[in-house]
């Protein structure tokens, strides 16, 4: 059986991934003596009844030894918990979705509607920045959104504390397709050669940066195609580099697992779980989720750096150098990797959105598209000034 690291340079090789490897992880139960405070095990994902935990969060230690729990299942177990009842009066749900159904109203009116990624087409609105967009809109509601103590704690329990907090709606009406099997953010997002460019630890880090979450503001059916999940698959290592093969994707087809959620249940799980959204099959349920993307407080760099500035004084020193042969290819991607921003987020993906790809186009990516095209001073400067205004709107 290969290894699907390569010899030597530490680096997964997507060819070398064996489903005869991932079958085994795929395999496992969920065991009840591994899930003491779960109130029921469905489909091998631990169901905890926040109606009854609820009381254990106020107080230090029993708030601790939940918390546990969950890491443990989210690192080693399956991989995602259910919380029932996350939310005791689902009145501020109904309030959210009715000003996101206002806004949702608005954007498509300006510009008809956000672009999206890792969308099957189908009938679906979404709502980037929906966070900052509900406190905007109305920060009465948000109070009462956010005021909540079940998601404060099962974020702490994968992140730790000062984590940040980001939100998208998604809106898929009847009719809405399904999508294809996949991971998550940060490596997820990324582009099969990006992915593969990454070395095997960093793979191994990346799950650990953010949390996956859904609040559900409806009752969602089965057949309103809740989050498609397949336990046990985030504890393969090398799934960043299998998860777009076709062996892998069948394999989660055959297998996944969904879960009927209540309005006011939300569902958490590991990033590297293998996923993907549902199809809704109904005729009368428009199945309206808010996505919640939590970072780890540890994605920051020590120093903040003025990386728009250093392109513009660069850009022409990097065109001369370009163009005189006094810098290699490899040289020039050097001088590039340590000026501009390498990477695509945070942005605004109303004005950025993923189109054509899984990310918006980089700094560094852009600077070398504009040595590459000749690009001149004054239109590389015209549009970083585009650039910089879309990640800062």
């Amino acid at each position: 059986m290969k290894d699907a690291v390569e010899p030597l340079t530490g680096y997964y090789d997507p060819e070398a991934c064996d489903l005869q490897e991932f079958l085994p992880l795929v395999d496992q139960s969920t065991r009840a003596a591994d899930v003491p405070h779960a109130a029921a095990i469905e489909k091998n994902t631990p169901i905890y009844d926040m109606d009854d935990l609820r009381p254990a969060l106020e107080d230090h230690e029993s708030r601790r030894q939940l918390m546990a729990e969950w890491a443990r299942v989210l690192r080693l177990g399956a991989g995602v918990v259910a919380l029932r009842n996350s939310y005791a009066d689902t009145t501020v749900l109904d309030d959210a979705t009715d000003i996101y159904t206002r806004i949702i109203a608005e954007e498509k009116q300006q510009s008809g509607g956000g672009a999206d990624h890792f969308a099957a087409s189908g009938a679906n609105d979404r709502v980037w920045n929906a966070l900052q967009k509900l406190c905007e809109a109305a920060p009465d509601v948000f109070l009462n959104y956010f005021a909540n103590t079940t998601i404060a704690a099962i974020c702490e329990a994968w992140l730790g504390p000062n984590y940040q907090m980001t939100a998208q709606v998604n809106l898929v009406h009847p009719g809405g397709a399904a999508q294809q099997a996949h991971r998550d953010y940060h490596l997820g997002f990324q582009t099969a050669d990006v992915s593969a460019s990454y070395p095997a630890h960093v793979h191994d880090v990346s799950p650990i940066l953010t949390l996956q979450g859904a609040v559900a503001h409806c009752d969602m059916s089965l057949e309103s195609g809740p989050t498609k999940l397949l336990p046990f698959s985030q504890a393969y290592r090398p799934g960043y580099a299998a998860w777009r093969r076709d062996d892998f994707r069948i394999c989660f087809e055959e297998r996944y697992v969904q879960l009927p959620l209540n309005k006011g249940d939300t569902v958490f799980f590991n990033p590297a779980l293998f996923h993907a959204a549902g199809a809704n099959t109904t005729a009368d349920i428009h199945r309206f989720v808010n996505l919640l993307q939590v970072s780890s407080a540890f994605g920051r760099a020590m120093e903040t750096v003025d990386r728009d500035k250093m392109c513009r004084i660069l850009f022409p020193q990097a065109m001369r150098a370009s163009a005189e042969s006094r810098l290699s290819d490899a040289e020039l991607s050097a001088l590039i990797a340590a000026t501009a921003e390498g990477y695509s987020f945070p942005t605004n993906l109303d004005r950025d959105p993923p189109i054509g790809g899984l990310a918006p186009e980089s700094q560094a990516a852009f600077f070398h598209r504009a040595l590459s095209e000749g690009m001149s001073e004054a239109d590389f400067g015209k549009h970083l000034d585009k650039m910089n205004g879309v990640k800062r709107a």
